[in-house]
C-alpha cells in the first residue's frame, strides 16, 4: 500500500495524477474505490499492479473512528460534586483547564463552584461530549 496525494483530476475524462514522494502515477476512475469522487489535494492510499494504479481510496476511509474511553456519567458526577477543583477536567484530560478551575475557586473564595455546576449541566446535556484526545464519551 502506497500513500500519496492527488495532484489533479479531470471529472469529465475521469483520469488524474497522484503523487507519492517524487513519483507521479496516472490513474482512472476504474482504480478508484471510494464512494466520494476524487479531488485535487486528497490524501489517498493505492497499490501498483503491473505499473498501473489500483485500489485507490481516501486515507480517511482506511482510518478507524475514535473509540470512546471515558464515561459521560463519571465526568458529570465529578463536575457536580468536585467541579470546584476541576476534577472532571482532569478526568477528561484537560489538565490546564482543571488547574484554572482550582485557581478561580481559590481566588473567588469558593464561587468557582458555579463553574463546575455549569459544566455538569453542559456534560449532562451533551454539549461537552469529547475528551482531550477528541474521542467521544461513552
Amino acid at each position: 500500500m502506497i500513500i500519496g496525494q492527488i495532484e489533479s483530476y479531470d471529472s469529465e475524462k475521469k483520469i488524474g495524477i497522484v503523487k507519492s514522494q517524487d513519483d507521479f502515477f496516472e490513474f482512472d476512475a476504474n482504480s478508484w474505490t471510494s464512494t466520494l469522487l476524487p479531488e485535487q489535494g486528497d490524501e489517498v492510499t493505492f497499490d501498483i499492479n503491473d505499473g498501473a494504479v489500483a485500489n485507490m481510496r481516501l486515507v480517511a476511509e482506511t482510518m478507524k473512528p475514535a473509540e470512546a474511553v471515558k464515561r459521560k456519567l463519571t465526568a458529570t458526577l465529578l463536575a457536580l460534586f468536585f467541579g470546584f477543583a476541576g476534577a472532571h477536567r482532569f478526568y477528561l484530560g484537560y489538565y490546564k483547564m482543571g488547574l484554572a478551575q482550582i485557581i478561580v475557586t481559590a481566588l473567588t473564595q469558593g464561587y468557582g463552584v458555579l463553574w463546575g455546576f455549569i459544566e455538569a449541566v453542559l456534560l449532562f446535556a451533551g454539549h461537552i461530549n469529547k475528551d482531550s484526545k477528541n474521542r467521544p464519551l461513552k
